[in-house]
């Protein structure tokens, strides 16, 4: 007698690992988000930069 639960599990398990070859399911974020994080971190620095760069000599000697 086989059991329903058990066929829908493995025929789930090999219709996520039998379209790419592996599970992506875990994979993460991705390359979108490391990007747009790293390219807002990038623009944050050149920002502060660009409003404090003229502190330095604002006392006018």
């Amino acid at each position: 007698m086989t059991i329903p639960s058990v066929l829908l599990a493995a025929s789930d398990a090999a219709a996520t690992a039998g379209a790419t070859g592996a599970s992506h399911a875990n994979d993460g974020p991705g390359w979108l988000l490391r990007g747009t994080i790293i390219v807002g971190v990038l623009g944050a620095v050149l920002l502060a930069w660009f409003l404090l760069r003229g502190y330095g000599d604002s006392d006018g000697n």
